[in-house]
């Protein structure tokens, strides 16, 4: 892919990707798999859930904790690590990656503060709210798709494209959260 795409969930179901952007096979994986599971209930219970225990947290909070995420990768002291990769929801994400057979190399669940959720992998920071990938979807509104540039991933070790989607909720309408699910690039070519 050479550049970054917003596009919305329809765009992408009625086919009309261009291919030098969005490979066929990644647009009909995105449209299709994708679209049977990133609304699951659990996932906007569990955003919903950490939107209210968030809710006044400041940015010096969200600073501060995401500092501390960073210093805690690699280490076996995690006490923020450890309630994200322990929350139910990271083992359903951790099932998507399995059932995916390598075409998913991660997936994460963000808040309406850009902080993960849950987590099938560890990621390399706890905000992700001054990325693409949160600013692109949260903030894009309701069935916002971002697809980013394949890049080499940090964490996943992999080349991968990462899809991100606004999440809402099914009653009001209203975005809640994103998702971003990280899909190795190999396996769409």
């Amino acid at each position: 892919m050479s550049r970054s795409l917003l596009l919305s969930l329809p765009f992408l179901v009625g086919g009309m990707c261009h291919a030098a952007e969005v490979p066929p096979a990644m647009a009909d994986y995105i449209s299709g798999d994708l679209s049977t599971w990133i609304n699951a209930p659990r996932i906007v219970a569990a955003i919903q859930e950490q939107n209210m225990r968030h809710e006044g947290l400041s940015a010096a909070d969200i600073d501060e904790m995401d500092t501390a995420w960073r210093a805690q990768v690699g280490t076996s002291e995690t006490p923020i690590i450890a309630p994200v990769m322990g929350h139910p929801l990271s083992d359903f994400l951790r099932e998507q990656v399995t059932q995916a057979k390598g075409r998913i190399t991660e997936v994460f669940v963000m808040d309406n503060r850009g902080l993960n959720v849950a987590t099938s992998d560890v990621t390399s920071d706890y905000w992700q709210g001054d990325e693409a990938k949160f600013q692109k979807t949260f903030g894009a509104g309701a069935g916002a798709v971002f697809v980013d540039d394949v890049e080499l991933d940090e964490s996943t070790q992999t080349y991968q494209g990462q899809v991100s989607f606004s999440i809402t909720d099914p009653d009001s309408g209203a975005v809640i959260g994103a998702i971003t699910v990280g899909l190795d690039a190999s396996a769409f070519y």
